[in-house]
């Protein structure tokens, strides 16, 4: 099995993980264990979005384009920022799967690959905005966690 294959493999089983392993009893529809962990206070959202960065990273290294990447990255920010409200982002996160999304992506953009690799300075500036996202989820989740505590 080649690196390229066993990288699809780790981003198939993760997104299946995060956004499908558990089915909907009487309906056709499936959750993932995203919006689940995602309840949890303060670490929830934080742990997921580095577990859907880890996913981009591995897109990169298999050396997809920056059109995929970019599409990939604004999947996970607008799943992280919405992710942050208690509940609604948790709803959000079961239906939007931005997992599967950049799976699907992924795949897409193997099959039909449009240009080279992406540039060192591409590559770095896209691991500096996925940890700005990363910072963000967990300072959003701080501000929120102090705001309800302040409440009581």
């Amino acid at each position: 099995m080649t690196t390229n294959h066993k990288h699809l493999d780790i981003i198939r089983r993760l997104s299946h993980f995060l956004d499908n392993a558990i089915p909907i009893p009487g309906t056709k529809y499936r959750v993932g264990l995203d919006p689940i962990i995602g309840l949890i206070p303060g670490i929830g959202d934080a742990v997921t979005s580095l577990m859907s960065t880890y996913i981009i990273l591995i897109a990169m290294q298999m050396g997809v384009s920056r059109w995929t990447l970019t599409r990939m990255v604004f999947n996970v920010l607008i799943e992280s920022i919405v992710g942050i409200v208690p509940v609604v982002g948790d709803l959000f996160d079961a239906a939007w799967k931005s997992n599967e999304k950049n799976r699907i992506l992924l795949e897409a953009s193997l099959l039909n690959p449009r240009g080279p690799a992406a540039d060192r300075v591409f590559v770095v500036g896209m691991v500096f905005v996925l940890l700005l996202i990363f910072v963000a989820t967990g300072v959003g989740a701080f501000m929120l966690l102090k705001w309800i505590f302040q409440q009581f």
